[in-house]
């Protein structure tokens, strides 16, 4: 079986475009600034990996991402429709397993890629369980596209909805260690206090 590829999805750091509920409390340029800072940390944390694809919204940012491209990684539009319809498509493109996660959970490491790959060869989706109820990665070996319809997506409620999904599409999933994202306020402080 292929090692699964490897797609982030990052948006450009434009003001009022990134973090806007970490913007209601710091501001759009420091929320902004705060995005680079937060996906800097995630990358380098990702350095290791080959064959990593970033894909950007909105489409025609790809001159404002280059400068997160390491090695041989690659760049792509994420295309239009909302996170769902943008995930599925990343899963469909990619042709064989794959793994998306955001640019906001700053404890990933390498080693959380590497269980995904190996829980991908006993099951048919594997997810990363974030603290405010979403997820900060999943990966599938073949596309299902109903896993990423009629989620609201940004709630408390899509990890739950994600797997009622899956079990209704007789998917095995295996979960991987639950993480927190950097959202809010709160989130920014906890993160800027604790040694990186």
């Amino acid at each position: 079986m292929p090692e699964p590829r490897i797609i982030i999805f990052v948006k450009a750091p434009r003001p009022g475009f990134v973090k806007t509920r970490l913007a209601a409390t710091i501001g759009n340029e420091a929320a902004c600034a705060a995005y680079c800072q937060l996906t800097e940390n995630v990358l380098a944390h990702l350095a290791p990996l080959p064959h990593l694809e970033i894909r950007f919204a909105p489409d025609n940012a790809e001159k404002e991402i280059t400068q997160w491209l390491r090695g041989d990684w690659i760049a792509r539009p994420q295309g239009t429709g909302d996170l769902g319809e943008r995930m599925h498509r990343a899963f469909t493109e990619a042709n064989s397993p794959a793994i998306i996660i955001g640019s906001d959970c700053t404890q990933v490491e390498v080693s959380d890629f590497r269980t995904a790959a190996k829980a991908l060869q006993t099951h048919d989706a594997v997810i990363g369980p974030a603290t405010d109820g979403g997820y900060w990665l999943i990966g599938l070996n073949a596309p299902c596209p109903a896993l990423f319809e009629g989620i609201e997506w940004s709630t408390g409620g899509v990890l739950q909805s994600t797997l009622a999904k899956a079990d209704e599409a007789g998917l095995s999933v295996q979960l991987l260690r639950e993480l927190g994202d950097v959202d809010t306020g709160a989130d920014w402080e906890r993160f800027m206090n604790k040694p990186h």
